[in-house]
This record gives C-alpha cells, structure tokens and sequence, in this order.
C-alpha cells in the first residue's frame, strides 16, 4: 500500500511513518518544516519527503493519506484530498488499527515529562528483554530511533492531549486504549483548543474510560487535577506513588542524580544514574511502576535506569567549548522551563553561571497565555534572554523586566549567537524551544569553537 502523510516531520508523524515503512508499506510524505533530528531519521528509513503542500504530491493518488494534527482546511493538499474524494484518515486512528490493536499498550499521559518517562519506561522493557514496540515524541539515547515495532505485544506509546486532526476534534490519545497508564502530572496548556484546564481534564476523563477493569493507572500523590479527573469515574486499578503512598522514595542527592524506590515491606531500589531534577525523578517512578505492571520487578527498573543514556532535545549536551557546556531543551511551558533549570543549578551548585536563552514557541506560549508565569520560571538561572520570535503580538520586554534575575531580550537570531560567542566558562548555556530555533544550538557551538 502507497501511504502518503501529510506533515510527516511532526514528531509523532514522523515516527508514524517509520512503523508504516517497517510493516512494509510504501510511504511517502510533504512538509514545510524539515529540521533534524526527525528529518534524519525519514532519510535514513528510505522514506521520501516532498517540501510543502503541492497538491502535485498526491498524483498519481496513493492508497491513502494519514492527516497531521496541524493540517488545517485551506492547505491545498488537504483540498486536494478532499475534493479528489481521496481515503484520508489521522495519524492516531491509523497506528490503533494497523499497529496497536491486540497489543499490551503502555501509555504515558501528562503536561510534562510524556516523552522522558515514555523512553524510560521503553528502555526499562528493552533492558529486561521485552523488546517493545514503541512510538515517542523524540528519540530515546539507547535505541536512536523515535519509533519501533518492537518483538513482543508490549507498545510503548506516548499519549498527547493535543487533538486528534481537522476532522477529529478528540485528544490524541482516546484512541490508544492502554492497559496500563501513567498519567504524569496535568496543568492548562495548548490554548489554541482547550478553553480551560477543565476542558483538558474531560478529555482525561475519557482516556480513564478506556483502560480496561484490570489495566491499571499510575500517578504521583498531590496531583490536584489528575484526582478530579479519577473522581468523575475510575473502573480500574489505581497505583499511587510519593508521600503518603505505599511507594516512596528515599533521596540520596540533593539533585535527584542517585535515589531508592522503596515500597512497604520490600528491599530499596536504587538508582545511579546521569539524569537530574526532581521531575526526573519522578519520571523514573512512574516508569518503573509502568514496567512492573508487565513482570519487571523494581530492583530490574532500576538497574536498567543506571544505564539510560537520555533523550534527544531534553537538557541534550549538544557540545563544550573551553568550559562553556550549550544543551538543547525542549522547555515549551512555565512549570517545564522552572523545573529543567532547577534540576541544572542543584548539580552546578548555588555559584555555578547558568544562561538561559528561551524562545517562547508554542501556540499556548505566542497567545500570551503563559506571560504571567515566565519570569517567574527562571528564578533558578543566572540570566536570562528571551528571543522575541517573529509573528508574536505581544512584547516580552515586561517578561524581562518583571524577572528575578538579570534578563533581556533579542530579536535578532545572528546577532544573539554572536554575543553567545563570546562566553567564557565555566558556564552553561541552556536553549530552550519546542522548534528548530534556526539550529542555533550547533551554530553557537561552532561559534564558540571559532572566538575560543
């Protein structure tokens, strides 16, 4: 079958395609945005990328089109396929008929930490010799490709909220159907179709729907939110962590770098491992109770996190030049942005210069419905600069201003490396963006290495 997608460079698009290509079919796809690391992976996977929405690219017609999320009406594919009478479906719909349906889906859910705890919990079945099927939104250090079809009937699967396409208004992941679920934490975001935090937490409420009466449902105690979606209706088992539960944990590190799993009545599970902050932690948690949902003890969880070597986009040490360490992080919310930064300045110590450079990129973040909490955010940073990205109508210069420590703003992207450049270490430069950014990551690395 000749599958072509339409916006195949979105993270889960992408790894779409490579579960199609891997099941045999012929898969093609067009895009406007083609940046690595997605962009590498499709080269790589042999499957052929066509730049923009030429409505050229569906003739001859293939089999079926697979619709991203952000294809709206009026993109002249999206006419074409309409108006040809085409078989279209969404990337959702398509992987539980073709990839998920009789499979053991594990699924992470949550407004921060889905694609971390996602690959963890991926690598903690791998480690274990469970060979899991997976789809995340990034591409996990130890296995290098954002997407599998694995070996076993284990799928791990990230669980976004976002919807589903133009013609599917639902979240995501109503269509998953997991049998075990993490459900990380849960706050507003994603306000070009969410009026509320409400209205996020109904869609939770049909995500619960799906998890069948001996599936099982995983979350941190304090979860004001995730509680309130429980008590609309829970048919399942339920399986709490953090303090007041029966599973706790024993902190070993002030930067959460080394910690124990310890559940009443059973020998400490500890962790050694190169991640730090206490949202990582708590990643690691979920994931580990998410893997012993499928035979993995504790003890195995943790030896497998010993060896996680990251994930690509997520506080990733891109280079170090004379001391000055440039990491590209995937920040594209208040509470992501405070916790990353708080979780770099316990390992780098109360003296140690941290530099944050933050374009605000999201659609959430360019309506302004954030602006109130960013300065905020960065209190653990040394210094600030917002990049001011263009087409978004309100100002950050009050952002800056209203910051606990010394911030700035910059408009011009050539001119901001620059004066990166001329950084001298020990210090460490944190890029945070949910976008390509202009490869400004490796562009200051090569800038540093020229002035050093």
């Amino acid at each position: 079958m000749h599958i072509h997608i339409l916006g195949i460079c979105g993270t889960f698009m992408g790894s779409l395609a490579q579960l199609a290509r891997a099941l045999g079919h012929q898969v093609t796809g067009s895009d406007q945005h083609v940046y690595p690391p997605m962009s590498d992976q499709l080269a790589q996977a042999g499957i052929e990328v066509r730049e923009g929405y030429d409505p050229a690219h569906l003739d001859p017609a293939p089999d079926l089109v697979v619709i991203g999320n952000a294809m709206r009406r009026g993109n002249p594919a999206v006419e074409q396929v309409l108006d040809k009478g085409l078989p279209y479906t969404s990337g959702p719909q398509w992987l539980a008929e073709h990839v998920l349906q009789g499979r053991w889906v594990l699924a992470v859910s949550g407004t921060h930490g889905k694609t971390t705890t996602a690959s963890l919990l991926a690598w903690i079945l791998e480690h274990n010799g469970l060979a899991p099927g997976y789809l995340i939104g990034g591409v996990p250090g130890n296995f290098g490709v954002s997407a599998r079809l694995g070996e076993t009937p284990f799928f791990v699967v990230e669980a976004d909220e976002y919807d589903t396409a133009f013609f599917d208004k639902r979240s995501k992941f109503v269509h998953y159907r997991p049998r075990t679920l993490v459900m990380n934490n849960l706050e507003f975001d994603h306000a070009d179709i969410f009026a509320d935090l409400a209205a996020i937490e109904t869609q939770f409420h049909h995500l619960v729907r799906t998890v069948p009466g001996q599936g099982r449902i995983i979350l941190p105690t304090g979860e004001d939110a995730l509680e309130r979606v429980l008590e609309r209706g829970c048919w399942s088992e339920v399986e709490r962590f953090g303090d007041g539960s029966e599973i706790e944990v024993t902190r070993h590190s002030d930067d959460a770098s080394s910690f124990s799993v310890v559940e009443t009545g059973r020998e400490p599970a500890r962790v050694d491992w190169d991640m730090t902050g206490e949202h990582n932690l708590r990643n690691a948690v979920a994931a580990m109770l998410a893997a012993r949902h499928v035979g993995v003890t504790l003890a195995d969880g943790a030896a497998a996190l010993n060896a996680f070597s990251g994930v690509k986009r997520r506080m990733e040490l891109v280079g170090e030049v004379g001391g000055v360490q440039v990491f590209d992080d995937f920040a594209h919310h208040p509470t992501a942005i405070a916790l990353t930064l708080e979780g770099l300045r316990k390992r780098v110590g109360p003296q140690g210069r941290i530099i944050a450079v933050i374009e605000p990129r999201s659609n959430t973040m360019r309506m302004g419905r954030h602006r109130e909490q960013l300065a905020a955010s960065t209190a653990a940073a040394s210094e600030v600069v917002w990049y001011q990205p263009p087409g978004m109508d309100w100002s950050l210069a009050p952002v800056a201003d209203a910051g606990p420590v010394p911030a700035r703003v910059a408009g011009d992207l050539e001119a901001l490396i620059a004066e990166l450049a001329g950084t001298r270490g020990p210090a460490h430069i944190v890029i945070m963006s949910n976008g390509g950014f202009g490869g400004i990551h490796r562009r200051l690395v090569n800038a540093l290495q020229q002035t050093g």
